[in-house]
């Protein structure tokens, strides 16, 4: 099928954009890498009456370190953000997780910032972003505004960027070291969709306890989930007594899943405690290796 006939714009600045929008609003959609918008509406499943390229848009571009972080800019492709030496060393999660969205030639085009204001519940940088408190840069005609990760996604495909702003950047804090970090996921095959996944970093003080815990879940509720049971039950713990498995199950108190032709609820809760369970056994070592102990 042939997507419904739309009026095309390819703005060259966030201004232009965003003045784009306004004027058309519901009517008006972004195009950022366009790996889910462009099959949707190829299949008719959405339409609009402009199509907003990005494109264009440099600012929208690159990867900066400052401020106890990393800023990404919305349009820089995943295969960057794979790749990138700072992401590497400054957000090892985000790293971590680009391998497993989709395959290398959806990485050449996806962009981070498409993934994030598409809100699919099983996509990996948001599980990614709410774990680690990320924040999003929002713009508008009238000025900017900041969302926080646990505000921006509201429910599935739905965010809190209104019809007439723009995700310009996201902002990721870098964890002081020793730290541990690790991802992972289920899928039928490598590149499917996730049927469920954990990201998981985890912090230790100079006494070897765990003082910083952060889990973020995928694929299993109808937003990325963060696994606050399991976060609670780490703080305080020596890291080298820590029980991943028997801590793992905790997270299916934190889970909302829902059933489909890909997976039953019951089999997303299961699956997804002990992967949790399974990706903090891999974040401990990690941690435990990076402080010298393993």
């Amino acid at each position: 099928m042939k997507p419904a006939p739309f009026d095309y714009h390819a703005p060259e600045s966030v201004a232009e954009s965003v003045a784009l929008l306004d004027e058309h609003g519901d009517d008006a959609k972004p195009l950022a890498g366009g790996q889910s918008l462009v099959p949707m509406l190829a299949m008719r499943l959405t339409r609009f009456e402009h199509i907003v390229d990005l494109n264009r848009v440099d600012e929208l571009f690159g990867v900066a370190v400052g401020n106890g972080g990393v800023r990404i800019g919305a349009m820089t492709r995943q295969a960057v953000v794979e790749t990138d030496a700072a992401v590497a060393e400054r957000v090892p999660l985000l790293h971590l997780a680009s391998p497993h969205i989709g395959h290398f030639q959806i990485r050449n085009r996806g962009t981070i910032g498409g993934s994030v204001a598409h809100a699919d519940p099983a996509s990996e940088y948001p599980a990614v972003m709410l774990a680690l408190d990320g924040v999003a840069e929002i713009a508008s005609a009238s000025g900017t505004r900041e969302a926080s990760a646990a505000e921006f996604f509201e429910s599935t495909f739905m965010t809190a960027v209104a019809p007439n702003e723009l995700l310009v950047a996201l902002r990721f804090p870098s964890w002081e070291r020793p730290a541990g970090f690790a991802f992972d996921e289920i899928a039928r095959r490598s590149g499917d969709f996730a049927l469920a996944g954990a990201a998981v970093g985890i912090g230790t003080d100079g006494q070897g306890r765990i003082n910083r815990a952060a889990v973020g879940m995928l694929g299993v509720g109808p937003t990325p989930r963060r696994a606050a049971s399991v976060e609670a039950a780490l703080m305080g713990l020596a890291a080298a007594d820590a029980d991943a498995a028997e801590i793992g199950r905790l997270a299916a108190d934190d889970m909302d899943p829902v059933g489909d032709v890909h997976a039953s609820a019951e089999y997303r809760r299961r699956a997804g405690s002990t992967l949790v369970g399974r990706v903090l056994a891999d974040a401990l070592a990690q941690l435990r290796k990076e402080a010298g102990d393993g």
